[in-house]
């Protein structure tokens, strides 16, 4: 039996993947530890985008193969879940060039005749084009052509109208020569065979290739990016430029065979990476949302100011106002890491064969995945804001890393499907064809159940689910025949919280089996009111609906209050514990001057320091 560790030591173990710490997590903590990793006065856009490009090299240097890291879940999300920490510019060129670019070359066809030399070695950085300026969250509808030139056994990639511009990929002039994956209707004799992805060479040292142009994007909200619009004029590629496998191949006389009857399958074929950025996305989120804990806890612990007493001097984290915000973040962090923890698991288990590989399991793994990820990366948003707020005017700085995630948290909203279309989505499949968790059949009666037991208030959660799935299923009956648009909307408001309500089921019921796993008796007990912070304030939003069908009663409602403050109060003195517990190397706190006890001498020094670069100019 493992012998039980320290509080925090225990939490740490459970949160990175217990015995696969050190090689999932371990390498890129240590790398964000460098000090090529800290924050830097001054830089423009463009200079903070070339370093994030200089960074990526240091991730490639680190690797002891770059095909090795694109085939592992558990490792590939890893890297988004600590380098998003620092540097979201980062993140994001790590998902494109490992995940969507070099991923989807080892997935197809052929990948053992390529050299891939250059991009494994980064002398040439690995892109994505698939969004187009008309076409996001519709992108099989995309306008995009590869005609197969017969007689010159080529492909003629084309943008036929400024519609179809490619809008948003990386093939700016930063980070120096770029192929691209674009994807596009493959036409042959006129026919449309769907969408597949075509291995383009966009740029080299000197800029755009013949036929191809790049034109810059305004800049963003978040972290800088080289966004472009790119577009194609009669570009020549050559017949291996055809990404193949089951869902489409093309014959030596020109004929294509496919296991798969229709275009749209295809499509989702060719973008079946775009299911495991979905988890780098949430990776990402999970991170942002404990480093942004970490910084606000440890500066409410460092902040002091006026007592109730003349002369008194308190810090910031006496206040229930204050730490009870904060706590119910770190609860919901924690049911976020592990809730994360289990989806990718599972994916892991599903492309290493070892899971169910029938139509409706792999749907079903594949919704998961996409609600983890519209779940989490809403919730980080929250998260990101509170933990600002609760840092004053300090927040709003840079160098105090809380300005910068709150604005990067958007780009993960967006990317990889938005997060309204995921849930809508997965509403529409989980209407009818999912069966919701109620709760287990109570061996007491409602009125003698309470507010301490946590599979009571699990089943609560489960019942709410289910609630809004019945009336979500009502609501589409009713609506007008003949008119599904009319029908849909109808319905759609109560599908969304069905699918909301379901995402935080699954967490909590992470959560729990998290706690289930707890050695020591003070990280279970830790764990375990973690679980009932979050459950009891889940189950807060659905009391009149719980009280109407008879699973709580008016006493539950009335004490309800009282116990979300007792649970808090509870937790209270083990905050830092419980942000002990996330690891962050002491490095990234050296560089951010509020999450230290001496912030006011940090914070003048830096002040020192800005001045003499100013006298220097």
């Amino acid at each position: 039996m493992i012998s039980p560790l320290p509080a925090a030591g225990e939490l740490t173990h459970l949160l990175f993947d217990q015995d696969n710490q050190g090689d999932i997590h371990q390498p890129w903590r240590n790398l964000i530890a460098q000090e090529q990793f800290r924050h830097a006065h001054g830089l423009s856009p463009e200079e903070r985008t070339t370093r994030s490009y200089a960074r990526l090299r240091l991730v490639n240097n680190s690797l002891g193969s770059a095909e090795a890291l694109t085939n592992d879940p558990h490792r590939l999300a890893s890297l988004h879940e600590w380098t998003g920490v620092v540097d979201a510019t980062l993140g994001t060129l790590s998902s494109i060039h490992y995940n969507l670019f070099l991923g989807s070359l080892y997935d197809h066809d052929a990948v053992t005749s390529r050299d891939l030399a250059d991009f494994t070695s980064l002398r040439r950085t690995g892109t994505f084009l698939c969004t187009e300026l008309e076409h996001g969250n519709d992108a099989a509808s995309l306008q995009t052509t590869a005609t197969f030139d017969r007689a010159a056994d080529c492909f003629i990639l084309h943008t036929p109208t400024p519609a179809a511009q490619k809008c948003m990929p990386n093939t700016g002039a930063a980070g120096g020569p770029k192929s691209a994956l674009v994807a596009a209707r493959l036409l042959i004799d006129g026919q449309d065979q769907g969408v597949f992805l075509f291995l383009t060479p966009v740029s080299d040292e000197a800029g755009p290739l013949p036929g191809i142009t790049v034109r810059p994007l305004p800049e963003r909200i978040g972290h800088p990016f080289d966004h472009s619009l790119t577009s194609f004029d009669q570009v020549r590629l050559p017949r291996e430029a055809l990404l193949e496998a089951e869902h489409g191949r093309l014959a030596p006389q020109g004929t294509l065979s496919s296991s798969l009857g229709n275009r749209r399958k295809r499509f989702l074929r060719s973008l079946h990476r775009v299911l495991m950025g979905k988890l780098c996305m949430s990776a990402a989120a999970v991170g942002v949302s404990r480093a942004s804990l970490a910084i606000a806890v440890r500066y409410a612990h460092a902040r002091y100011i006026s007592g109730p007493r003349a002369g008194q001097r308190i810090p910031l984290v006496a206040h229930r106002s204050h730490h009870g915000r904060l706590l119910y973040g770190i609860a919901t962090a924690y049911a976020m890491t592990f809730l994360h923890r289990e989806v990718v698991s599972q994916w892991a288990r599903h492309i290493a064969g070892e899971a169910a590989q029938d139509a409706e399991s792999r749907a079903e793994l594949e919704r998961l995945v996409a609600i983890t990820k519209s779940w989490t990366t809403w919730q980080a948003r929250d998260i990101a804001i509170e933990c600002r707020e609760r840092c004053g005017a300090l927040g709003l700085f840079p160098v105090n890393c809380l300005a910068d995630i709150t604005a990067n948290v958007e780009g993960t909203i967006t990317a990889e499907g938005d997060n309204l279309v995921i849930a809508l989505k997965a509403a529409a499949e989980m209407l009818f064809g999912h069966r919701s968790r109620k709760g287990r059949s109570a061996e007491l009666p409602v009125v003698e159940q309470h507010l301490t037991d946590l599979g009571f208030l699990r089943d609560l959660l489960g019942e709410a689910e289910a609630l809004w799935q019945e009336r979500a299923r009502r609501d589409l009956r009713q609506g007008p025949a003949g008119d599904p648009v009319s029908r849909w909307n109808g319905a759609s408001s109560a599908a969304l919280k069905m699918v909301d309500i379901h995402a935080r089921l699954q967490a909590a019921d992470a959560l729990l089996a998290a706690a289930g796993q707890a050695v020591g008796p003070a990280a279970r007990d830790l764990l375990h009111q973690l679980a009932r912070l979050f459950l009891l304030k889940e189950i807060s939003e659905h009391t009149g609906d719980l009280l109407a069908e008879g699973f709580l009663t008016a006493g539950h409602i009335r004490r309800l209050p009282a116990a979300i403050d007792e649970v808090v109060a509870e937790l209270a003195p083990h905050m830092m514990t419980l942000v002990e517990a996330f690891d962050l190397p002491d490095e990234f706190f050296s560089g951010i001057p509020i999450a230290n006890d001496d912030y006011t001498l940090r914070w003048n020094e830096l002040a020192d320091s800005l001045a003499a670069d100013c006298c220097d100019r």
